[in-house]
């Protein structure tokens, strides 16, 4: 069980935290009701997306074995066998989708939405240049958006871009720590679509996207209709935690090397995690403290 346990991946759960992002911007954090909902959806998620880990295990196991910390993944390492390996996998595919119907329609929409994008990345997209980072980024829209749609709240185009392009600089800077942590050789034995990438193309790529993720959040922050929405134009005191955060994370993969697990990132380094927690506290008390008009 400790191996199936790793095999499900909990720690990549943190992913699934988006989930949540509808709930707190739509004013709505403190509704029992709808924040049951939120969790739910955050639960069934949890379940989608650790069946999309158990399929791409299966199918990585051979390249994993060349990769100096994947080759210690359970079906990579032979600790689960293929066959037990598929059986969680149609478990919690299938109780995430059936579920998923009992919370709401639209929503079990949006989950099978996510499982065969997944499905898709693992088998042939993760594959071409460009767009495996662009199917990463959609698997978190597609996250965001279906915990606005569990709770029946307007989904704002600003959801979407900011978490694509969030999504795209922990996409890119992930390729870049692979490329950066593997040889050659091995690089490509492990992922063959990493020799379509080099270092300064994804220099560039995260150059842009990082631009663009604080510009987009600024913007929404000053928007008519956000200081219309929250009665406040206080929002803007949150942009230097997510300054900090973005910043902080950089520093990060281009001088201690990480940035090839952002999860593991995300859940060890303490300031880090401070800037994040004093990001979140600083939205709730500037939106929930002045009250929408």
């Amino acid at each position: 069980m400790a191996a199936i346990l790793t095999l499900v991946r909990p720690k990549q759960w943190t992913k699934n935290l988006i989930v949540f992002a509808g709930l707190i911007f739509a004013h709505d954090l403190f509704d029992p009701q709808l924040a049951l909902r939120a969790a739910f959806a955050f639960v069934l998620f949890c379940l989608a997306s650790s069946a999309v880990y158990i399929f791409n295990d299966i199918l990585d196991r051979d390249r994993d074995r060349h990769h100096p910390t994947k080759r210690l993944r359970p079906i990579a390492s032979g600790q689960v066998s293929v066959p037990r390996a598929t059986v969680w996998l149609v478990v919690l595919a299938l109780a995430s989708l059936s579920l998923a119907w009992v919370l709401q329609a639209a929503f079990a929409g949006v989950l099978s939405a996510y499982l065969l994008l997944m499905l898709l990345y693992s088998m042939a997209l993760k594959q071409m240049v460009i767009l495996d980072v662009m199917t990463v980024a959609a698997g978190f829209v597609l996250r965001a958006v279906g915990g606005a749609v569990a709770i029946e709240v307007y989904i704002s185009p600003w959801l979407i871009v900011c978490t694509i392009l969030l999504a795209l600089f922990l996409a890119l800077s992930k390729r870049r720590a692979e490329i950066t942590s593997l040889q050659t050789d091995a690089a490509q034995a492990h992922r063959p679509l990493l020799a379509e990438y080099n270092v300064a193309m994804l220099d560039q790529m995260i150059s842009v996207v990082t631009a663009s993720t604080v510009v987009s959040y600024c913007l929404y922050t000053m928007w008519p209709e956000t200081v219309d929405k929250f009665g406040t134009q206080n929002l803007i005191l949150s942009v230097p935690f997510v300054l900090y955060g973005i910043f902080r994370y950089l520093y990060l993969v281009y001088r201690r090397g990480e940035g090839g697990s952002p999860e593991a990132v995300l859940l060890s380094d303490v300031p880090l995690i401070v800037s994040l927690a004093l990001w979140i506290a600083a939205v709730v008390l500037i939106v929930y403290a002045a009250g929408p008009r």
